[in-house]
């Protein structure tokens, strides 16, 4: 009996031959689909604008080489309402020379104008919101960041929530300029929705140490050192004092070397 139907390997069938020379050929991917894909051992380069940070070093480990806009940075220190304005100094002054407002929420501290003038900070283009409970802080950065009324906003929320952080990635999503949020070291240990975390405190020799718990791209373990001598002192402070680490004591390390126990001396006493 014959086969009800034959396939010879060796003579593929016409429609096979049909699928196998109707494949289409690659084509290339528009440049911003390119520019939006990201792969995970690269630092990812944000579509948006970004502001450098005014520390080259810190610029070299972050996604696109500045803060980023479209997102929310968090910095998180131990120091709150000092430590912050030494870090993000640099780059509001440029905000504020560009003819830009920044926007500060409820920092712990009244902003000190004499010391921002050091720093370039043009007190004209700086507006303080004045908001003493968290549901104020959250609400006023909210309405700032829907208003889009400002070139950057620094909003200290020491007590916000994993689901209130969340709602201001989404919003900030749409704002173009940098969104910074302030908390205390200790946020740390808890999630966050904010694509950028910096964690910084303070070293000796007027150093800033800043270690990028957070970023699009490969974790950075190292700390970074950042000079940040105060702008009110770098006038006045002599060479000898822009590195006091040199002139403390520093601990002695005392190596021991353990000997055998020596044998107790044993006295004859002659009685007479």
């Amino acid at each position: 009996m014959q086969p009800a139907f034959s396939w010879p390997e060796d003579d593929p069938s016409p429609s096979l031959s049909s699928l196998r020379s109707t494949t289409p050929p690659a084509v290339a991917m528009p440049a911003a689909v390119v520019a939006a894909l990201w792969r995970g051992d690269q630092i990812g380069a944000p579509v948006s604008a970004v502001w450098p940070t005014g520390f080259d070093a810190l610029d070299a480990q972050l996604p696109g080489g500045g803060w980023p806009g479209h997102g929310l940075t968090e910095i998180l220190s131990p120091l709150s309402g000092s430590l912050e304005w030494r870090l993000l100094g640099p780059a509001l002054r440029s905000i504020c020379a560009a003819g830009q407002p920044v926007v500060v929420v409820g920092p712990p501290l009244p902003p000190h104008l004499p010391g921002l003038r050091f720093e370039g900070i043009d007190e004209r283009r700086l507006v303080w919101v004045r908001a003493d409970t968290p549901a104020e802080r959250l609400w006023s950065a909210e309405q700032l960041i829907k208003a889009q009324a400002c070139g950057a906003l620094v909003a200290w929320l020491p007590r916000a929530r994993a689901e209130q952080i969340r709602r201001l990635q989404v919003l900030a999503a749409g704002f173009d300029a940098p969104v910074f949020v302030c908390r205390p070291s200790r946020a740390l240990r808890e999630s966050s929705a904010a694509p950028l975390r910096v964690q910084a405190t303070v070293g000796v020799d007027w150093e800033l140490h800043v270690r990028i718990a957070k970023r699009k791209g490969p974790p950075l373990d190292d700390t970074l050192r950042l000079a940040s001598v105060p702008g009110s002192l770098a006038a006045i402070l002599p060479p000898r004092l822009r590195q006091p680490g040199r002139w403390m004591p520093h601990e002695e390390t005392i190596h021991v070397v353990d000997s055998p126990s020596a044998q107790p001396v044993q006295r004859h006493s002659r009685v007479h």
